[in-house]
């Protein structure tokens, strides 16, 4: 597996592979266990902590904001805590910043929090490190990949080049992919140090891959986001049918993919259906 700077293109066609909630069985406990209880902590929110928990899992599990960075998803949920129940500093400013910086990483607001010394951005990183330490401490046993991704993944990169494409920690994504043998099947890996996954996808796309020879794989509208503003392909690993989506992705969609029948109607009744399973 390279990094980005390394990567050389070796197939005519590429498939990007999002990790939590697609590839690996992990959203669910890192959400619940880790990402909204060390925000409670981090800002002594322990007096609303049920209602604030409950907001952060549907904005980041149970809605069409599934799977976005989490640092969006902080600035989300700290507006909501500052409008319903106590003052947040510097809300504002950390709100603003994450729509518009092209990297929503620990090193980027480490950055911001040593430039601008406004409280929120440091208290944000030291946030986000708490939680990776706690997706460390995770029973290994629960993180796992979905029934069928070693397969999948393997069809996929027996015709294709494969990079991870995840908002995710690199770390913690490395860490789990070459746990379960799944970087075997793996060239490169873009997670949120190298940007936004519709960013990831177009650096991956100028490498020369036409646009129709790339498939975005994923579980949450981001997913599809970062697919249709790059003008690739995408294929739904629909929330509660993991396993049937990796099956079908080996035996119908990638031989479609490879065939050039995906783009258009096939893609459009995919697109609905992924939806559909969503709301």
């Amino acid at each position: 597996m390279k990094t980005l700077s390394e990567f050389v293109r070796k197939q005519d066609y590429l498939i990007c592979v999002d990790s939590d909630g697609c590839a690996m069985d992990t959203m669910d406990i890192k959400h619940i266990n880790c990402f909204g209880p060390c925000m409670i902590d981090e800002w002594g929110l322990g007096q609303w902590r049920e209602k604030i928990l409950d907001r952060w899992n549907d904005i980041n599990l149970y809605s069409m904001t599934r799977g976005i960075n989490r640092f969006l998803a902080l600035a989300m949920t700290l507006e909501e805590v500052d409008r319903d129940y106590c003052k947040i500093e510097g809300i504002e400013e950390f709100s603003a910043w994450t729509k518009e910086a092209d990297e929503l990483s620990n090193a980027s607001v480490g950055r911001q929090a040593d430039e601008t010394k406004n409280e929120i951005f440091k208290k944000a990183l030291s946030w986000s490190v708490a939680v990776n330490q706690a997706i460390n401490q995770l029973p290994e046993e629960r993180k796992i990949p979905f029934e069928g991704v070693k397969d999948g993944l393997k069809a996929a990169h027996e015709k294709a080049d494969v990079a991870i494409v995840s908002s995710a920690n690199l770390e913690a994504v490395l860490e789990e992919w070459q746990k379960h043998g799944l970087m075997d099947s793996v060239d490169v890996c873009l997670t949120q140090n190298v940007g936004s996954k519709a960013l990831c996808i177009s650096k991956m796309l100028e490498h020369g891959f036409p646009k129709n020879h790339v498939l975005m794989v994923g579980d949450a509208p981001g997913d599809l986001g970062a697919a249709d503003k790059n003008g690739v392909l995408y294929y739904p690993i629909l929330v509660k049918r993991e396993k049937e989506s990796w099956e079908r992705f080996v035996t119908e969609a990638l031989p479609k993919f490879l065939e050039g029948t995906y783009e258009g109607e096939y893609q459009e009744q995919l697109k609905t259906m992924f939806k559909e399973n969503l709301s």
